[in-house]
């Protein structure tokens, strides 16, 4: 049986960690159950402890990397209390973001969509809830700065929003494909100025 107490163990811990780099590295299919735990210096035993399946570590990898996305867009955002700020801070976070080396990897969300979404139902909704808790949690930021700059504005933040998440996981997948991640950076600094245009500042 697998076990549900302990769930922040070490041990758990340790199986997500090396799944996630493996998993940004080869894709989900291609990383074997032998290669998770070899990775991590624990059993087969240790893995089954606390999953199933292969599929149920991909999604608990999944929740939790879209947990620490969460917690990056408030440290993009930071204190600031002007909303047209938070959104700028957060577009500029995601460009510093983007020159880190690991981002090289890509993003788990995406690469899940990309791999499993027509194979596994119960990743699929997993990365369904996750970018729609992006959507949901960018949207607001913009929907703040909207009421307070351009009330009326012709648009829509949550599908500005939208098309934001649009922009980084198609400038992310490019990137990979021609082996320069300086092309999201790019791509981000052109949403920023036409989020600029849209609000005239």
């Amino acid at each position: 049986m697998v076990r549900t107490a302990q769930a922040h163990s070490p041990t758990k811990e340790r199986l997500l960690d090396a799944a996630e780099r493996l998993m940004l590295a080869k894709g989900f299919a291609a990383t074997s159950v032998e290669e998770i735990c070899e990775a991590a210096k624990l059993t087969k035993g240790s893995f089954f402890h606390y999953f199933e399946s292969k599929e149920q570590l991909g999604k608990a990898v999944l929740e939790r990397f879209c947990k620490s996305g969460a917690r990056l867009h408030a440290g993009f955002c930071g204190v600031e209390k002007d909303p047209l700020k938070r959104v700028y801070n957060y577009i500029d976070g995601a460009v510093t973001l983007s020159q880190d080396p690991s981002m090289g990897s890509g993003c788990l969300l995406g690469t899940f969509s990309q791999e499993l979404c027509d194979t596994s139902p119960e990743i699929r909704r997993a990365c369904e809830q996750g970018f729609a808790a992006w959507k949901q949690q960018f949207g607001e930021e913009l929907e703040a700065a909207k009421r307070k700059y351009a009330p009326k504005g012709d648009w829509s933040p949550k599908e500005l929003a939208e098309h934001f998440i649009a922009i980084l996981e198609g400038s992310l997948i490019l990137g990979k494909a021609g082996q320069d991640m300086q092309v999201v950076g790019r791509n981000l600094r052109h949403f920023k100025r036409y989020v600029q245009q849209l609000f005239g500042r």
